[in-house]
């Protein structure tokens, strides 16, 4: 998700998103890839190059905002474009260092996936997930400022992801406290809020730090959303099937 003061959504904000993230088409859509699998598109399973890295892929089942499986994720796997699957895995190798891990919530986004969030928040009568996701925020005001027609994640080059303490063999590993759950639609989602203890900012630190030295850069209003810059491919949104 990503959220802005304003929250956000994985899917930025629609003036935000029209002029930074996909400049493309001279009337300012994105360009889509006429890529139809995921080899044509250059995406590869982060399990190639980093075997044990931990998966949650939210969006492949039904524990996510919209309470159901989501358009275009046919397995719970995490797709990225391959240089953004290299640097995850050399911060997933940097971490254990520390008996640390990454757990991975979501990667490579199609842009199916993103309309289907789109029909989701014009469906008022739908409030299943309101108490987890959006507790003080009315749903109609999620639809422009919280979720957009175009998602980051669509480039192939974004992840969302939380960080785990491992015991001294690098097992047993638990989720660190960052002060919300992924995809919370509220400022205390928001990296640098005041409404996070200093144990909570800490831990967030932590993940920033780790993901920047690999050259991922941290979107402001969510704690867990990380995309590698420069981008691989920063003009093209792609549509195929995680699976």
């Amino acid at each position: 998700m990503q959220t802005a003061v304003i929250l956000h959504r994985c899917i930025l904000p629609a003036m935000l998103l029209m002029a930074l993230a996909c400049p493309a088409h001279a009337d300012g859509t994105p360009r889509v890839s006429p890529a139809t699998t995921a080899t044509q598109a250059g995406l590869v399973d982060i399990h190639q190059l980093s075997p044990d890295i931990a998966e949650d892929i939210k969006y492949a089942g039904s524990d996510n905002f919209v309470g159901a499986p989501v358009d275009g994720y046919l397995a719970p796997k995490c797709l990225l474009l391959k240089p953004a699957a290299e640097a995850l895995a050399r911060v997933e190798h940097d971490l254990q260092a520390q008996h640390q891990r990454l757990k991975l919530f979501d990667c490579y986004r199609p842009a199916r996936a993103v309309k289907h969030f789109v029909r989701w928040a014009g469906d008022l009568a739908d409030q299943r997930t309101k108490a987890a996701h959006y507790p003080l925020l009315d749903k109609s005001q999620l639809l422009g400022d919280y979720i957009a027609p175009v998602s980051g994640h669509s480039r192939g080059a974004t992840v969302d992801l939380t960080l785990m303490q491992c015991d001294t063999t690098g097992a047993h590993c638990t989720p660190l406290d960052m002060g919300t759950d992924f995809d919370y639609f509220g400022t205390r989602a928001n990296t640098d809020s005041p409404e996070a203890s200093a144990a909570q900012h800490a831990n967030r630190e932590v993940l920033r730090h780790a993901m920047e030295r690999e050259g991922f850069r941290n979107y402001a209003m969510e704690w867990w959303h990380y995309t590698l810059s420069p981008e691989p491919t920063p003009d093209t949104i792609y549509d195929v099937p995680v699976q």
